[in-house]
């Protein structure tokens, strides 16, 4: 089997196991996998449970549309994302509820988005970047996006959801869910006194772990 066909069913099965943990519903979110001349992004208007490895959006380079199903509308985004993180070899982008949550909360300039309340949150997320709000589609959540994505693997779209890149889609998983994990626990933790990490122990934990 090619490298590309097993990027097709490992693509599709991500999609199966995002739907069955809740972590999209309907036909929202999308995916995509870096191939050595371009990559391979979800259909638009297409259930994650449902994908067709023969029927995955095939993209150049330069995110041009060469074969398949007529990609995601925010195709765009993985564009962005691939264009200034080469590390990145997947992207999910997903609603899931509890993080879709936090991206409709009014947050303070600087503050951080989440604060860090784990250990693993710090490992696998790092510090989350949050973007202004653009109607789905729009191209100038592009810039914004790419923007932030020099520097963040983990993206939160302001009312809209998380966008994730890793160096597989196992990672972006792993990150996606650690997101939405602590997204609970913010929620759970509401009123209640709240001991986040340190500035100290984030910095130990980003030295041992994210160097």
């Amino acid at each position: 089997m090619s490298a590309e066909a097993k990027a097709r069913d490992a693509l599709c099965l991500m999609g199966e196991r995002l739907y069955a943990r809740g972590l999209v519903h309907g036909a929202t979110g999308n995916l995509s996998v870096r191939l050595e001349d371009g990559w391979l992004v979800t259909p638009t208007n297409v259930s994650l449970a449902e994908l067709d490895p023969a029927r995955l959006a095939r993209l150049d380079a330069q995110g041009r549309h060469t074969g398949g199903d007529k990609p995601s509308k925010e195709a765009f985004l993985h564009t962005c994302v691939y264009d200034v993180r080469p590390d990145a070899g997947a992207i999910i982008h997903t609603h899931s509820t509890h993080s879709a949550a936090v991206s409709c909360l009014a947050h303070d300039p600087g503050a951080p988005v989440l604060p860090p309340l784990t250990a693993y949150y710090v490992m696998r997320v790092g510090d989350l970047a949050l973007v202004p709000y653009f109607r789905p589609g729009d191209e100038r959540l592009a810039l914004a996006v790419r923007e932030v994505a020099v520097k963040h693997a983990a993206v939160l779209l302001a009312n809209h959801g998380p966008v994730i890149a890793g160096k597989s889609l196992t990672d972006a998983l792993y990150a996606l869910e650690e997101l939405e994990e602590t997204a609970k626990l913010h929620f759970l933790l509401h009123g209640h006194p709240t001991r986040p990490l340190t500035a100290e122990q984030v910095a130990e934990l980003n030295a041992v772990f994210r160097s």
